[in-house]
């Protein structure tokens, strides 16, 4: 329906440019030209101008609004990268420089002759140099956003756009790809240059356990970028009040309203205390992991023994640990279990199993 109305108005739109089109321009070509009086009145060239125009503005228009819709989605894309924060920093940083620029410029507009080009060029090199010296400090005018986000009300459309800000841990961690590739996270990953350069000193260290872990971290990091189709930004802040890189992601979250990812506990506790959002990647695992009840039957292989005397311990395909009463006669088979019962940990959860058939011979004998 708003399609077929913006046509309406872009073929009046037409019928009035071609009437005012053909009745000055008609009259103008035919005195150029030289050639004999116009025999029809001015009424008759202006209404055929009027019908060419209609007509032309009424097949041209559904191809105009397209071009509009698309280039207003591209923005709308390219806007949703950016953080409100910096949105809200660019206009008031240009509104600021844009009045003193107008001030510098007011005497030099007066100068008689060249004053009108060169005041203009001013402005632009104030708003500019402004603009950029107050984005390169952003850090230390966090206190301009964070008032707007205080008394702004934000629309439920924006407030759905949140910052996922990844932690060292979690990125090593390597299971963020699995998770974005589900489409369960949403909003922007953000990932702080402060972070990537303790990923590049763990790459560096001499010690071969950290130097795979920092190259595995700039691997996911890079597939990240690449393959997901959720959008990335690299933070090129820094807090140099800060030393520590839990202090700084904190620091970070205030300011960009975000939550983090994480594995790492202490963080995690930093984060409760300051009021901060966390998405736990161990806790996350842990709640998708199948419910298991006393009385399932299931399959596992015995792989060693456990602390107990005749205990087997094996694993599920989520790392679920499995202790099997009397599987270290078993280490290396696979056999059927019977659950006994189930035990929450901080760690994880611990499945408690006996052999299937010592269950059935039990109850056999009863």
């Amino acid at each position: 329906m708003f399609t077929k109305v913006l046509r309406i108005m872009g073929t009046l739109l037409g019928i009035i440019a071609g009437v005012f089109a053909f009745y000055y321009t008609v009259p103008a070509v035919v005195a150029v030209i030289g050639g004999p009086g116009i025999p029809l009145k001015p009424w008759s060239y202006s209404a055929a101008g009027g019908a060419i125009g209609g007509l032309l503005f009424y097949f041209i228009t559904p191809s105009i609004i397209g071009n509009i819709r698309r280039f207003l989605d591209w923005c709308d894309n390219r806007l949703k990268k950016v953080p409100t924060q910096d949105i809200i920093l660019m206009v008031i940083s240009m509104i600021i420089t844009l009045f003193l620029g107008l001030l510098v410029s007011y005497p030099i507009y007066n100068i008689p002759h060249v004053g009108g080009y060169i005041a203009p060029i001013i402005i632009l090199m104030i708003v500019y140099m402004g603009v950029r010296f107050i984005f390169n400090r952003k850090e230390e005018f966090a206190f301009l956003t964070s008032f707007f986000n205080r008394n702004m009300r934000v629309p439920v459309s924006a407030s759905n756009e949140t910052f996922k800000i990844l932690d060292t841990s979690a990125i090593i961690d390597g299971r963020i790809v699995d998770i974005c590739k589900t489409g369960f996270l949403e909003g922007v990953i953000v990932v702080a240059s402060f972070v990537l350069e303790e990923l590049r000193h763990i790459a560096d260290s001499p010690d071969m356990l950290k130097r795979n872990r920092g190259r595995r971290g700039l691997d996911i990091l890079n597939k990240i970028q690449k393959e997901m189709d959720i959008p990335v930004q690299i933070y090129e802040g820094d807090f140099e009040d800060l030393s520590d890189v839990d202090s700084k992601l904190v620091r970070l979250a205030k300011v960009l309203n975000g939550k983090i990812i994480t594995n790492d506990f202490n963080l995690n506790k930093v984060c409760e205390l300051q009021g901060i959002t966390v998405l736990n990647i161990n806790e996350l695992a842990n709640a998708v992991k199948p419910v298991v009840l006393p009385g399932e039957e299931m399959t596992a292989q015995i792989i060693k023994d456990g602390k107990e005397v005749g205990q087997g311990v094996a694993y599920l395909e989520d790392g679920t640990m499995v202790v099997v009463e009397g599987g270290k006669r078993h280490i290396g088979e696979t056999i059927e279990v019977l659950v006994t019962s189930v035990l929450q940990t901080a760690a994880g959860r611990m499945i408690f199993a006996k052999p299937k058939y010592a269950v059935e011979k039990l109850s056999g004998a009863k």
